[in-house]
């Protein structure tokens, strides 16, 4: 999961977070399978070069999000349907927009016997990935917006036989808007928006103004998977709470109004570009 979802740290993306983005993006439109020269090339236009490519590879096929697979004689890789599936969902929470609403809560209650704790560290890892904070070690919560991907990704990959879901309200002890700095850290997620906020916004402003001239397709392509790996972790750390119970100061809609500007900035161009490389 670490590898199709970064983590925590604001340090620049490696290589094999660059290449999901890569098959993320377009892989899936020519089949969900990219020959080795043609992904070593997308890369070099990252600044990547051909030995970091090929290392980044090794990790992703022993993670089995990559498979080796050959077409038409070339050697390639493609999306194992694990990473497909975990792709899919993805796209729903990273390229939509969804405004926080009050409408209660999902309770994930879950005991898995010891004799079975891989499935444990699983289980926490995919609740964590769709959101959910902890209020005790079995008892983890997340908004009511969570609840169909919730209950359709543990159906998929077999863990709805530990979890028992719940929908229901906070009523008491407690003032939720201080509650939640327990279940989630808002303040490391503050500091991360922030980064990004700082990190991107000269970004912006060179792309400023350009429906008003050429874009390079090139450029577009570079800066749009470099915002794109940094900005795709944001959904599965942000649980999406009410605005209600966000800081005052919250730097996650100004972050996310520089993404999505980026993003119409970019897609088509470095789509464009991209295509240009893979039909080759």
């Amino acid at each position: 999961m670490s590898d199709l979802v970064d983590d925590h740290t604001a340090q620049p993306a490696p290589p094999r977070s660059l290449i999901v983005t890569v098959y993320g993006l377009y892989a899936r439109e020519v089949g969900g399978w990219i020959g080795v020269s043609t992904l070593i090339g997308l890369l070099a236009e990252l600044g990547i070069d051909a030995q970091a490519v090929r290392s980044s590879i090794s990790r992703l096929k022993r993670r089995e999000i990559l498979l080796s697979e050959r077409r038409d004689g070339r050697a390639g890789y493609a999306l194992s349907p694990y990473a497909r599936s975990v792709l899919e969902t993805g796209d729903r929470r990273i390229f939509e927009r969804h405004a926080g609403s009050d409408d209660g809560w999902v309770i994930a209650v879950f005991s898995v016997p010891e004799s079975e704790r891989q499935h444990r560290h699983q289980l926490r890892s995919r609740l964590t990935w769709l959101g959910f904070g902890t209020v005790s070690s079995g008892v983890w919560i997340a908004p009511a917006h969570a609840l169909d991907d919730t209950r359709d990704h543990l159906l998929r990959h077999g863990l709805d036989q530990y979890v028992n879901l719940f929908r229901g309200d906070y009523v008491a002890f407690g003032d939720p808007a201080e509650q939640v700095h327990h279940w989630w850290d808002l303040e490391a997620l503050q500091k991360l928006y922030d980064e990004f906020v700082t990190e991107f916004t000269p970004m912006a402003a060179r792309w400023a103004g350009t429906a008003k001239r050429p874009v390079p397709d090139r450029e577009a392509f570079v800066d749009y998977v470099h915002v794109l790996t940094a900005w795709r972790r944001f959904p599965y750390l942000d649980p999406g709470l009410p605005a209600a119970l966000l800081p005052a100061t919250w730097a996650g809609t100004a972050a996310a109004d520089l993404f999505f500007g980026l993003r119409r900035a970019l897609e088509q161009p470095a789509h464009d570009f991209a295509r240009g490389l893979l039909a080759d």
